[in-house]
């Protein structure tokens, strides 16, 4: 800890632009105010990150520093800059919950949509005759192949694709 003439004399040679008062400076307060920032935080990297926002700070405004103690004004200056900081925390995660929402928005949606297709699909398949519907229910929700369904039903493949094409169409028809 510098004497306070000492201080002085540094807080002057930093208003003249002196690069090595102000590593003085800095050297001085870097471990008091990390401890700070480290106890508000928590987290030794963002404690780093908001010092070194400090001292860049502090090279702009040590010229507005007008007397008193200096260590209280150092320390609001850091007070701010973790106040800045929590309330871009608070502003980043509420822009995340408003994008989580929307996602989420969306995401009902296309379920609701799914949903509603699925829905009249099994309303349309409903209208196909049984034969037809037998057949399309084969080959595409027990994924058997035209030759296994050709099988089950003891036709021809031919006779079956020719089949399942006429059921397709139709329900296309029927989907409109």
């Amino acid at each position: 800890m510098a004497k306070s003439d000492d201080l002085a004399q540094i807080i002057d040679g930093c208003k003249a632009g002196s690069a090595e008062d102000f590593s003085q400076l800095v050297d001085i307060y870097t471990s008091r105010v990390h401890g700070y920032f480290y106890r508000l935080t928590g987290n030794s990297e963002l404690s780093e990150e908001l010092l070194s926002e400090l001292f860049f700070k502090l090279v702009g405004k040590i010229g507005s520093y007008k007397g008193g103690s200096f260590d209280s004004w150092l320390f609001k200056i850091a007070t701010n800059i973790f106040h800045d900081y929590l309330r871009s925390k608070q502003r980043r995660k509420k822009l995340l919950e408003v994008k989580k929402r929307q996602l989420e928005s969306k995401i009902t949606e296309a379920k609701r949509s799914e949903s509603a297709r699925i829905d009249k699909l099994q309303i349309q398949i409903g209208k196909l005759n049984d034969d037809t519907r037998e057949l399309i229910m084969l080959r595409f929700y027990s994924q058997l192949s035209l030759k296994e369904v050709a099988k089950i039903r003891r036709e021809p493949i031919g006779t079956t694709l020719s089949k399942l094409h006429r059921g397709l169409k139709r329900l296309r028809e029927l989907m409109g």
